[in-house]
């Protein structure tokens, strides 16, 4: 039995050791994002880039001239910036209302390829056609407002060469609901906290699929993708080329989110079944991308691409913190009956180290969540819809298992609006 109570301590040590390494990096990335967070001043400069802004959009008759309205009260000239709205597959007044709010709409109906994916790659190619000149592409979801600042703070990136830019994209009035406020704190970390870390060390910033700013010819070197995870694969190619992504958290943009979990459930299961595909995908081509740059002696384009298959290989928040709760549940156990069973000193030792490891995996999560919303300035609603973690987490779960084991569809299924629920 000591024997036994020994060897399973090992192997509980082995799969806290991992967890160990996963909650270090963020805590990593969270000291670097504190450090950068309280020296960052946004610099001033030329005005003068020309964008065009392209909104996919879906039956968004409700939202989008929200965010027309918004685009067209920005401190920036209207002289340089268009906005192209592609209303896909539309059957309400989408197409209407974003002309009467100054758009050019392109009204695109292609029942055998729908989403975002698809209606961005048509759209590009007709921009790309009719010789519009432009210097940089911003891609706007249409439930979205950005702040006054947004085409000035990307104008002065692109003026001191920076290619491909992505904005700190937060959530709409957290207050509305507790699911909402949970979504803003996850975001809230891994929209601000971990790309300012990561650009900080190196690392690419990512692409969060909405806020996104491309300089012109990055656009048309590297086809945008119609997958489900459009945004992450073409930032996988992006950096598989060498091109990083930098942050501009100065640069803030907020989306609407269900205020129901039965509302996010379609957006949830897209994440997570796109997120695992990259996870196959790409993460043994950055790996071997990493090998060969270490090899070759080029360390910072080393840590470019693990820095990239870090953020695929973490999981969500809500699984690493269920993961990190059963092991301390295990380890506490295994305390309690080494104990009572008279375990030998290694087992003791053993179980020992383990409570301690679990109980510092937590801490450190905490940590990395509470200094995001420090970070962001987090409303006191936020805080107060911590305590239904417990459900968010299981919810997180029995959605994450459906996918892992294929039980939902793989068909894009539209994100209902608040008022469609």
């Amino acid at each position: 039995m000591v024997l036994l109570l020994s060897i399973l301590q090992i192997i509980l040590l082995l799969a806290g050791l991992l967890l160990a390494v996963l909650v270090g990096y963020l805590l990593l990335l969270t000291l670097v994002a504190w450090w950068v967070s309280k020296r960052f001043q946004p610099e001033s400069g030329p005005a003068n880039r020309r964008f065009v802004i392209l909104v996919p959009a879906h039956n968004e008759e409700r939202l989008l001239p929200d965010l027309l309205r918004n685009l067209g009260q920005l401190g920036y000239s209207k002289e340089l910036f268009t906005i192209h709205v592609v209303a896909d597959n539309c059957t309400d007044q989408t197409a209407v209302v974003g002309r009467q709010n100054g758009a050019v709409v392109h009204e695109r109906f292609d029942a055998a390829q729908p989403g975002k994916g698809y209606a961005l790659q048509w759209l590009l190619q007709r921009l790309w056609a009719s010789g519009e000149p432009h210097d940089a592409v911003v891609i706007l979801d249409a439930d979205t407002v950005v702040s006054a600042n947004f085409l000035q703070a990307m104008s002065v990136r692109l003026a001191r060469g920076e290619r491909v830019i992505q904005a700190y994209y937060a959530v709409r009035d957290p207050g509305r609901s507790w699911s909402v406020g949970l979504r803003y704190a996850a975001l809230a970390v891994l929209h601000y906290l971990r790309p300012l870390g990561r650009t900080a060390l190196g690392g690419s910033a990512g692409l969060k699929g909405n806020g996104m700013v491309f300089a012109a010819d990055v656009m048309r070197q590297n086809e945008w993708s119609a997958s489900i995870t459009e945004d992450i694969e073409f930032h996988m190619r992006l950096i598989l080329n060498g091109e990083r992504v930098t942050f501009a958290p100065e640069a803030v943009i907020e989306a609407e989110m269900p205020e129901t979990l039965a509302g996010a459930a379609s957006q949830n299961v897209r994440w997570e079944r796109g997120r695992m595909q990259m996870l196959r995908l790409y993460v043994p081509q950055l790996l071997r991308a990493a090998g060969r740059s270490v090899r070759q002696g080029r360390y910072r384009r080393a840590y470019l691409f693990i820095d990239a298959a870090m953020e695929h290989i973490i999981p969500p928040f809500s699984v690493l913190a269920a993961l990190s709760g059963l092991f301390f549940l295990l380890a506490a156990l295994a305390l309690g009956l080494t104990g009572l069973l008279g375990g030998g000193p290694t087992a003791v030792v053993l179980a020992q180290i383990n409570f301690w490891l679990a109980v510092g995996v937590i801490l450190g999560q905490a940590v990395y969540l509470l200094s995001g919303l420090r970070m962001v300035h987090a409303p006191r609603s936020v805080y107060r819809a911590l305590v239904n973690i417990p459900v968010f987490v299981t919810w997180k779960i029995w959605h994450y298992g459906r996918v892992l084991f294929g039980l939902d569809s793989h068909a894009w299924v539209r994100t209902a609006r608040n008022d469609e629920v």
